[in-house]
């Protein structure tokens, strides 16, 4: 059954037309998305998913200028992301409690910003491989200290180095090139650490970054994240032929 989901490069793309306000660019991407996906039954038909689309991509593509979204929508289009699996009451707890600070309160009214649904995604991608503690150290030097910081005077609090709907962007960009490049053969993980390296330091290389040091923060969040992502992928594929084994009946 051809189910419709989206890539994390999709993904981020639809977060940044929330964030500009750009309906028509928002409903274009899920078009793409749900074409790539899409079914042909006999040459010259439209191409048909063998499922509606979810109620989560037809509300966000009749949603006009909206620039928010409530923690279930969070979730729910989070979930069509593949290898993805944020649940709207661990995004309760992390918005009221691990990473309380950084969700001060909603930034869009009574609902929460793009940018702030991307912090979740990323949460979410990242929380296998690193404790609650390094995320929110590694946000803070990516992203300026929260509120409710240790900055010493507010002229002496640092600039963000990237947004966090820019940095979600990249690393899915960059995952799906990556993905792309294990389609064309087998590497090893040190072939596949190289790979994300040289393509995080072009990708760091190309933002108007100030020092060195702010490159080669974010070149290792790329490969955190990129491979992380790459986990994710790995994990699931696991647990799908654990469970084609455990339903076999032998």
């Amino acid at each position: 059954m051809q189910q419709f989901s989206l890539t994390r490069a999709e993904a981020g793309q639809l977060l940044m037309a929330l964030e500009l306000g750009e309906p028509g660019k928002l409903s274009d991407i899920m078009q793409r998305a749900w074409s790539a996906r899409s079914q042909t039954k006999r040459p010259g038909e439209h191409p048909v998913l063998s499922e509606p689309l979810p109620p989560i991509a037809m509300k966000l593509m009749k949603s006009g200028g909206r620039r928010g979204l409530s923690l279930h929508e969070i979730a729910e289009l989070g979930q069509l992301v593949e290898f993805a699996s944020p649940s709207s009451t661990s995004m309760q707890n992390w918005v009221k409690r691990d990473f309380k600070s950084f969700f001060v309160c909603p930034q869009a009214g009574k609902k929460y910003s793009p940018g702030q649904a991307a912090l979740l995604y990323m949460i979410d991608d990242l929380k296998s491989s690193l404790d609650f503690d390094s995320l929110r150290g590694l946000f803070g030097i990516l992203f300026g200290k929260p509120e409710g910081g240790h900055a010493a005077a507010p002229t002496e609090k640092p600039k963000p180095i990237i947004t966090p709907i820019a940095l979600y962007a990249c690393y899915a960009e960059l995952y799906e090139e990556i993905k792309s490049l294990g389609r064309q053969g087998s590497r090893s993980g040190d072939q596949l650490e190289e790979a994300v390296r040289i393509r995080a330091d072009k990708t760091a290389a190309q933002l108007s970054l100030r020092t060195k040091l702010e490159r080669e923060a974010l070149r290792n969040m790329l490969l955190v994240a990129v491979i992380s992502v790459h986990t994710a992928y790995c994990q699931t594929l696991a647990r799908r032929y654990s469970e084609a084994t455990l339903f076999l009946e032998l």
